[in-house]
Order: C-alpha cells, then structure tokens, then sequence
C-alpha cells in the first residue's frame, strides 16, 4: 500500500501540489460562480497551495498514491439552481479540472517527446508523467459515490430527492465506510483500472 522511494516521492510533489490546489480553487471558483461567496471570504479562491492543503491527505497521496485536500466550505444555500443541483455542480468542478489538467499535462508530453534525449526534455517528461497520473488518480478518486467524496454530491444531484436523500443520510458513516475501503483494498482494485483507462482514453485523443 506504502511507498516509501523517496526519488519517486520527490518527484511527485510538484504534480501533487498542483492537483491538490487547483482541484479545490475549482469548487471554490464553482461556488463563487453560481452565488456563494463563502470560499473567498475564507480565503479559498487562490492558487497559493497552502489554504488548500490537508496535510494527512497530502501524505496518503504521496505515500498511497491516493487523498486528499481540505475542502472547500460552501454554503449550499447561497447557490443558484437549488441546492441539490448547486452541491452537484460544485462537486463536479474538481474532478474535471483534474482532468483538464491531466489532458494538458498530455499535450506537454506529446510536444516533448520529440525532444527526448535532450537533458531539459528528460527532465521536463520526467515531471509530466506524475502530473498526469495525480490527477488522473485525483479525479478518479473523488468521483466515488461515497461521503464525503465529491462523487457522493455528484450522485445526490442525479438521483431523485428520495435519493438523495439517502445519499446525505449517509454521510455521517461516510468516512468510516471510506476508511474500511481503503485499509481492506478495494478502494485500491477500483481506482487502478479506472485511472489505466482513462489515461489510454486520453492517450487516444492526444496522440
């Protein structure tokens, strides 16, 4: 589960910084867009990574190869659209940055690759790949249908009020059931082929 290379460690902490950040400047910008000006006054419509970063969530991403940021606080009232279809939208605005950037970071790579061999074209692919796989991993991460994941908002604003009502009714059990995957495994089988195959998707478009 752990890993402990220190060289691999190193290197991923630029694409770690860079997916934790904007992944939550997303649904801080999604709030603020549709009417809640919650995470300005709290200081979370920045790219300066440290309002952003929850450090245990750093470290399981750095360590584990998944987590977490500190996430942004709303107030689902304030959104226009009702609440469900605000919680919805917001939700949905961290993953698909993680995705844009995973899809940018692949352009980079296909404009560098020519280059290889060169030394600043290693090093510079070196530092794409990570920034590709965090925020596959991230975005793959957070669209789980489990609280407090984002995917459980995501799920809640597809479902009809019944059901999303059990959705939010299981939030309170939400971390426990999150943890629980994570120690046992399956969260690990799950996010493996998701994230291979939405790389190769990517990988298809750009190359």
């Amino acid at each position: 589960m752990f890993d402990f290379d220190i060289s691999r460690m190193l290197i991923s902490l630029p694409a770690i910084i860079i997916g934790l950040t904007f992944h939550e400047y997303a649904h801080g910008l999604a709030a603020d867009y549709l009417g809640d000006d919650t995470p300005y006054y709290q200081g979370r419509l920045t790219l300066n990574p440290l309002p952003h970063i929850d450090w245990l969530g750093f470290l399981m991403l750095l360590l584990a190869g998944f987590g977490w940021a500190k996430p942004v606080q709303v107030n689902p009232y304030k959104l226009k659209g009702g609440v469900k279809n605000g919680m919805m939208l917001v939700s949905l605005a961290g993953p698909v940055m993680n995705i844009l950037l995973a899809l940018l970071s692949m352009i980079a790579l296909r404009l560098v690759l020519p280059y290889q061999g060169q030394e600043w074209a290693n090093y510079t692919i070196m530092l794409i790949y990570p920034l590709i796989q965090i925020n596959l991993v991230l975005a793959v991460f957070n669209l789980v249908p489990i609280p407090p994941l984002d995917g459980s908002k995501i799920l809640a604003g597809l479902l009809p009020d019944r059901g999303a009502a059990v959705m939010y009714t299981l939030e309170q059990y939400g971390t426990l059931i999150l943890l629980l995957l994570l120690i046992t495994g399956v969260i690990s089988s799950i996010l493996g082929p998701l994230v291979r195959g939405l790389y190769t998707l990517l990988a298809v478009i750009v190359f």
